[in-house]
């Protein structure tokens, strides 16, 4: 029976360093795809006569990039922070961790989406709900770890635990936040995403 057990976790953590692998290669390809939705001008195009002409003429798009980006760097940098916590994975927590990178390709799909149509307040609100799918999953996927599967290090106190599961409140309660902003306007709506770092350290503070 404990010889199973043995090799029970073992197995659990081979599939959590595979799922580490799986995770990142996914967050790379994002970060990629979105550096490939900046405009470019074809060499034989006259449409723009300098670069600065180019960018000026596009400077929304390479902020919604620039946006999408740090919000993609932000997901991974919290995605590496709980996975620096866990010892082992479970079916239910590989299926959590896998549909957060579902979340996370929808999130790219619709940023896509927005760049292809004017900035109108459907566009972005499809952007903030698939932000928002991505931290509601993320955090739900920290619950199952800490909570119900047991699979996070014994080195980390139950308060420390907590503690994080209350600070990536952060993300989603930021991209619900911008909801309602996108429907007064795109620059607010950009604007309103920068609530994030004040929101975190809120949280932070009060869970401590």
């Amino acid at each position: 029976m404990a010889t199973r057990r043995i090799k029970l976790e073992e197995k659990q953590k081979r599939q959590l360093l595979r799922l580490e692998r799986l995770m990142d290669v996914v967050y790379a390809l994002v970060i990629w795809r979105l550096f490939m939705l900046l405009p470019r001008p074809a060499i034989e195009s006259e449409e723009y006569s300098s670069v600065a002409a180019m960018l000026g003429a596009n400077w929304e798009v390479f902020i919604v990039i620039l946006l999408a980006t740090l919000i993609t760097i932000v997901f991974w940098l919290q995605n590496n922070e709980l996975f620096g916590y866990l010892e082992a994975t479970d079916s239910v927590h590989t299926g959590l961790a896998i549909f957060q990178l579902l979340f996370l390709l929808f999130f790219l799909y619709a940023i896509a989406s927005g760049l292809r149509f004017e900035a109108t307040p459907d566009a972005r609100v499809v952007e903030s709900i698939a932000a928002m799918l991505l931290g509601i999953i993320s955090y739900a996927s920290w619950y199952y770890a800490f909570r119900k599967g047991n699979l996070i290090s014994s080195e980390i106190s139950k308060k420390k635990a907590e503690a994080i599961l209350q600070r990536n409140l952060a993300e989603p309660i930021t991209a619900a936040i911008t909801i309602p902003a996108a429907f007064i306007g795109p620059v607010f709506w950009e604007v309103s995403w920068f609530i994030y770092p004040l929101l975190r350290d809120w949280l932070r503070r009060s869970g401590h």
